[in-house]
């Protein structure tokens, strides 16, 4: 009897200092959007690039300087998500279309940008659509996700690109 009483004893020892930590959901939605905003974020970090260069006004030039930096740390938080999932960095091909065929901004605006002769109001004017796009991403996320931290993330996305949205057409008014 008392060896069983030791053996039982052992047993729920083990049991309960061996619980790993669950680790937190993940579901396709997910994955898609995390996927799919790296390559949005890399595109908006090119755009910030052009208006960081060529921009004259003080306030376009501190928001795309900003938007360079923090679209460039958020795509190091996301491929650290991608990588600790064990998920492709990129989407598979056509995964726009699953997701409403959101267009991506390409390389031949962004070069249009680079010569454009009313770069300014150009340049806000391709933000404000691009920055429309994450908002829209992350709200699929926001209904959809199921991983606390991502959708936390998202939900910041909506709201600091709302006010991104906001301050360019106020910009755009001027």
């Amino acid at each position: 009897m008392r060896g069983v009483l030791a053996v039982l004893i052992l047993l729920l020892t083990a049991a309960c200092g061996g619980v790993e930590p669950a680790e937190p959901p993940v579901n396709a939605e997910d994955v898609m959007f995390v996927q799919m905003m790296v390559q949005h974020h890399r595109q908006g970090i090119e755009i910030a690039k052009v208006g960081t260069a060529r921009a004259t006004t003080p306030q376009i030039k501190t928001l795309t300087a900003a938007i360079e930096t923090t679209q460039q740390d958020e795509v190091e938080r996301m491929l650290r998500w991608l990588h600790s999932w064990d998920q492709p960095l990129t989407p598979a091909t056509g995964a726009h279309d699953h997701h409403g065929g959101m267009p991506e901004t390409d390389v031949k605006r962004i070069e249009a940008l680079k010569k454009s002769k009313n770069f300014e109001y150009d340049l806000l004017n391709l933000l404000v659509a691009h920055q429309d796009d994450a908002i829209q991403m992350a709200a699929g996320e926001v209904a959809g996700g199921v991983n606390p931290a991502v959708q936390e993330w998202a939900a910041q996305v909506q709201s600091s690109r709302k006010a991104q949205v906001a301050m360019m057409l106020d910009l755009l008014k001027r």
